[in-house]
């Protein structure tokens, strides 16, 4: 569907300008100061909040079309938003789409597959998939998008380790591109679109629906462990010992939580630190149990939810916050866990640091998750053991000091650092090109660019972790 070209010849989006294209949507389109605007521009993390000059809620690829065309028609970057939990650039003076009201799933039980529109969140695909006896590689909140969560590598806290990562299964993917026409990409259609939006993200179009791999899942068994935070060194100790036997089938990781004095946190856990073992086996309680033992042996926790577990209620292991909240977040990876650098992290995060980092998260990768997938695609990083993940809630007026804070945890472990990164996990401080091309590596890196200058020559793409277009 065509867009009337601009009034005046500049680059301002008028009124006029916002009513031809409201004349071409099935959806809504909203600019400052309209009814409805700041709520269709709401994300989840709060710290980046959106302005764009136009924003598109779009009910159809129709919509992402004609959206696409209009940017690109005025000269104005065009960026995509579904839920927001992973916000990284400002779209001030953009055309935004968001593309909640596109949310049907369908599932393949045969084929074992799942098709997801833009909007989709993975509460919906567990749902749909969980009669059949499938489940996905979905992340630790159900609230997450499965596009972006997707295309961004996809780590999941339950059968990543088994399976790999979510973007090597995926199938199909349905997208509009910088001239505003939709295609499907496959192994054997734009192959090297296919490769590079899996691990590239929104750099090359932006995605209506995918189709992806499901799994059997008959058993689950996990949880959650708290322990006090005086407990922290023993617990990451046992945790260090522990993870070198643990099969792939088993995912672990270790969170120092210090969570606010709020009604809504378990009283045994508010105002102080904690220390949250989150634990997921694909297989039965007895030998889930034996693989816990050198955890459970280290002292009394505060709250234990460990046990059989329906897929449907994945999301207790991790407890993400359910509400909009302004996080700041950055991450690295390691290639090895020594005693030091355990050390290192107790001391710059542990009961006797005056750290005020919400979420200082250590997580085991390795497995599946350091294979190459049947189909190649972009996702770097593969040969890191283990993952550092850094959270702070702040304000505007508290996110300096927070971030300050981050970078000095993860400061004290560059010594044990691992080459490369997934976008999923680079955060909004992460975005210049030095990042970008470090997180794929060179090679990786070099490919992406050349694909975005036969897909996006233009950076059309560009409110995300840009990939530049090669020259």
């Amino acid at each position: 569907m065509s867009v009337p070209p601009p009034v005046g010849g500049d680059c301002a989006v008028t009124e006029a300008d916002a009513g031809s294209l409201g004349a071409v949507v099935d959806g809504v389109v909203r600019v400052p100061g309209d009814d409805g605007y700041a709520e269709e521009c709401a994300t989840y993390n709060l710290s980046l909040p959106r302005r764009p000059a136009v924003v598109i809620g779009a009910a159809s690829p129709g919509d992402v079309s004609s959206a696409v065309q209009f940017g690109a028609a005025r000269g104005l970057p065009v960026g995509v938003l579904a839920t927001g939990h992973a916000t990284s650039v400002p779209a001030d003076g953009a055309v935004l789409v968001t593309t909640r009201r596109m949310n049907a799933v369908s599932i393949d039980p045969v084929a074992r597959t799942a098709r997801a529109e833009a909007g989709v969140r993975w509460q919906q695909v567990i749902e749909a998939a969980a009669p059949h006896g499938l489940a996905p590689l979905n992340g630790s909140s159900p609230l997450v998008g499965v596009v972006g969560y997707t295309l961004g590598g996809g780590l999941s806290p339950v059968g990543a380790r088994a399976r790999g990562w979510a973007a090597d299964h995926v199938r199909a993917i349905e997208m509009v591109t910088a001239d505003g026409e939709p295609v499907r990409t496959t192994p054997q259609r734009d192959a090297d679109l296919f490769w590079a939006v899996r691990g590239g993200k929104d750099n090359f179009g932006i995605v209506t629906a995918i189709e992806f791999g499901l799994f059997e899942v008959e058993r689950l068994y996990g949880g959650a462990l708290y322990f006090p935070g005086e407990l922290t060194a023993d617990v990451l100790a046992a945790f260090q010992e522990c993870a070198p036997t643990l099969p792939e089938e088993m995912t672990m990781s270790v969170a120092l939580m210090r969570l606010p004095p709020l009604d809504i946190v378990p009283e045994p856990l508010r105002g102080r630190l904690a220390v949250h073992v989150r634990v997921a086996y694909l297989g039965g309680a007895d030998q889930a149990e034996r693989l816990l033992a050198p955890i459970r042996r280290v002292g009394p926790v505060l709250i234990d939810t460990v046990g059989e577990l329906p897929y449907e209620h994945v999301g207790m292991i991790h407890a993400d916050p359910p509400v909009p909240i302004p996080v700041h977040e950055r991450s690295l990876r390691l290639a090895e866990l020594p005693e030091a650098a355990v050390a290192a992290l107790v001391a710059a995060a542990g009961p006797q640091a005056h750290c005020p980092v919400t979420m200082v998260e250590l997580r085991q990768l390795g497995g599946a998750l350091a294979r190459d997938p049947e189909v190649p695609n972009a996702v770097g990083g593969r040969n890191a053991a283990f993952q550092v993940l850094c959270a702070g809630i702040a304000d505007p007026d508290g996110a300096q000091a927070m971030n300050d804070s981050i970078d000095r945890v993860l400061d004290g472990l560059r010594p044990w650092e691992a080459n490369g990164g997934t976008l999923n996990y680079l955060g909004s401080r992460d975005t210049g090109p030095e990042a970008i091309r470090e997180a794929f590596g060179k090679p990786i890196y070099d490919r992406l660019s050349q694909v975005k200058r036969s897909y996006d020559p233009g950076n059309l793409f560009r409110l995300n972790h840009n990939i530049q277009p090669a020259t």
